[in-house]
């Protein structure tokens, strides 16, 4: 049994990261930024990331033997930056194993694909704030694991999904890109490698991601599809006509990753093809990968 500590565990990511770890039987703590999620066998403690000496007394305090960091703010580098930073300079001083959640945003789509040792190039301030964490984790504990992960899914209440139901009900205006591509994955699957990850000697950079690039249009059709909406009620797009610069199309290269793995990466055109009603996902931290 271990402690754990989830930094941003009322998050989408976050709170499926808590609950896998309190099914699992660990003594789990985790942090919110306004409000904690209902998870009464949770330690939930009030955190701003952004202030370093209260990441250290929180810390030192709860003295976990693995800290996740999923905390994020989409526009706010102090958050994405600074916030990691404090967190690996605070669980480092403890020996916590660390875990820092970065993105495939840290890429400029330029290249193919993206391996592990393939270098930042980011084109947008979030892609710079988090490719500025993963320099400052990787200095600060050289033992951390740094992983990446595209568009995260799962069965109805993403970002991603959400939008989709409204633009497709009619109840919000916006495009689905044709040309934002992404391999995108789902939570539950993201979760289970974590764990599996946290607990392992892995140190570096791992990508964890679905093995289909699709774009966002299409990730849309099939959401809408699984859940009895029409597909053809949602407008396309272009990103590249945006005036803000941003990555199109980034794949990121698991094989590596996968590997190393018992959990099964499953691909979007896969767990979407399943009832949203059906088990979150076929992954547990020590389920094997099917033959």
């Amino acid at each position: 049994m271990s402690r754990v500590l989830v930094v941003g565990g009322s998050g989408y990511l976050g709170a499926e990261l808590v609950r896998r770890w309190v099914d699992a039987g660990h003594v789990v703590f985790a942090t919110y930024a306004s409000r904690p999620a209902s998870s009464p066998a949770v330690g939930w403690q009030a955190l701003d990331i952004r202030r370093r000496d209260d990441v250290s007394a929180l810390i030192s305090h709860v003295r976990p033997d693995v800290v996740v960091n999923a905390a994020y703010a989409k526009t706010d580098w102090r958050t994405n930056a600074d916030g990691a930073a404090h967190v690996a300079v605070a669980s480092v001083r403890i020996g916590a194993r660390l875990v820092q959640v970065s993105s495939d945003a840290v890429f400029s789509g330029a290249a193919d694909s993206y391996a592990e040792d393939a270098m930042p190039d980011p084109l947008n301030p979030y892609g710079a704030a988090k490719a500025a964490a993963e320099t400052a984790v990787a200095a600060i504990d050289p033992g951390a694991l740094v992983v990446r992960t595209s568009l995260i899914l799962g069965d109805g209440t993403s970002g991603h999904e959400t939008f989709v139901h409204a633009v497709a009900a009619g109840a919000q205006e916006g495009v689905l890109f044709t040309d934002d591509v992404r391999c995108p994955v789902h939570v539950g699957d993201l979760a289970a490698a974590l764990l599996e990850l946290s607990e392992s000697g892995h140190a570096g950079v791992a990508h964890v991601a679905g093995p289909d690039a699709i774009s966002r249009h299409e990730l849309g059709r099939l959401v809408a599809a699984r859940d009895g909406l029409d597909p053809s009620r949602l407008p396309t797009g272009l990103r590249a006509d945006l005036p803000v610069p941003g990555p199109l199309d980034v794949r990121l290269d698991c094989r590596r990753t996968q590997g190393l793995l018992r959990t099964r990466l499953r691909g979007a055109r896969e767990f979407l093809a399943a009832s949203p009603a059906s088990p979150e996902s076929p992954n547990t931290p020590n389920t094997p990968k099917a033959d």
